[in-house]
């Protein structure tokens, strides 16, 4: 395993993260590579074939990852969901859109999309919800992939130092999105610093620190706790390049929104974003990912649509404030080691 990250892919410390739904597309993640850093194109709700279409998109010449989605076995109420689709009938009705049947079995095609990427190997691969075969890890890495695994917490951290990875994103609770958490376990109460920290003294392997980095000092801090990279998501949300819609876009500049806070109103697993009318509705929404996230489908593209905040997800950290309308290459050189 690597001692150090790679400089060819962490030139000056800065990956941009995989946010999926779209903010990550080819065009964020070249820009990213042209600054002598790593870029990630997210494959979470993408078909094999869109995928392979970003594959496709994407300068061979540059170096980018590839995040994937490994699928939870988690039991799921099905009478919670039931009645939490009848909860969601009105708040779909106000935006002229409709709550289908609910899709009990998703894999997110993970198979599939693990197939592609050991057939069309990106430079660095890295998965979140879960934890990959031990197998996937060496086939990925035999192929020439640097594989890093998402963690929330120390426990987290060494049962995935044991899978051979090459490194983890230590993910602390700040971070904008959903929880890469894959243990039943608390959220990590202290700060990114303190949890880059605990990871640290609990496996040699390099880590790079994600959640709430808004500041120039919030990554310094990271850094100084044992950080070999940084991983940005939000801060990248308002540059050009980047696919964000433009609802999200405006709400990140909007002094309406005071804070972020965690719900699993949208997609029935715990994520971050700007407070808006919704999550404040529906604190109780039950777990049962990614079946509430098909639910909520429909009438969150209908709230982008008609460009009203109030009823879709407005994933970001709480360090969203820091977020500029500039280059990603700006964004870049701004968080520079």
């Amino acid at each position: 395993m690597s001692a150090i990250l790679p400089e060819d892919l962490f030139g000056s410390g800065v990956v941009a993260a995989p946010m999926a739904g779209g903010p990550s597309r080819p065009e964020l993640a070249a820009a990213v590579g042209r600054a002598g850093d790593l870029g990630f194109l997210g494959g979470g709700y993408k078909s094999p074939a869109a995928l392979a279409a970003e594959l496709d998109a994407m300068d061979p010449s540059l170096p980018f990852g590839v995040n994937l989605f490994v699928p939870g076995a988690a039991l799921v109420d099905r009478d919670a969901v039931l009645a939490y689709r009848e909860r969601l009938l009105p708040e779909a009705a106000a935006v002229g859109a409709e709550v289908p049947e609910p899709r009990w079995e998703d894999d997110d095609a993970y198979p599939a999309k693990l197939e592609l990427l050991l057939a069309r190997t990106p430079a660095a691969v890295s998965f979140t919800f879960g934890t990959p075969r031990p197998d996937a890890v060496a086939a990925l890495r035999k192929a020439g992939a640097f594989v890093l695994q998402t963690v929330t917490s120390p426990e987290e951290a060494t049962v995935a130092a044991e899978l051979g990875v090459d490194a983890l994103v230590v993910q602390h609770p700040d971070a904008g999105g959903h929880s890469g958490a894959f243990l039943d376990l608390p959220p990590f109460a202290g700060t990114l610093p303190e949890l880059v920290a605990a990871v640290r003294a609990a496996v040699v392997l390099p880590l790079v620190a994600a959640g709430g980095i808004g500041t120039h000092d919030d990554a310094a801090a990271a850094r100084a706790a044992g950080a070999s990279a940084l991983q940005l998501g939000t801060a990248f949300l308002r540059t050009p390049e980047a696919g964000t819609n433009p609802v999200l876009r405006a709400a990140l500049a909007d002094p309406r929104f005071e804070r972020t806070a965690p719900t699993r109103a949208f997609s029935g697993k715990w994520a971050r974003g700007l407070e808006n009318g919704f999550m404040r509705r529906f604190p109780d929404a039950p777990e049962a990912y990614p079946v509430i996230h098909h639910l909520t489908g429909p009438l969150r593209a209908a709230s982008v649509a008609a460009g009203s905040p109030e009823r879709t997800n407005l994933w970001a950290g709480a360090g969203w404030r820091g977020a500029r309308e500039e280059a990603a290459a700006d964004v870049v050189a701004r968080f520079a080691a």
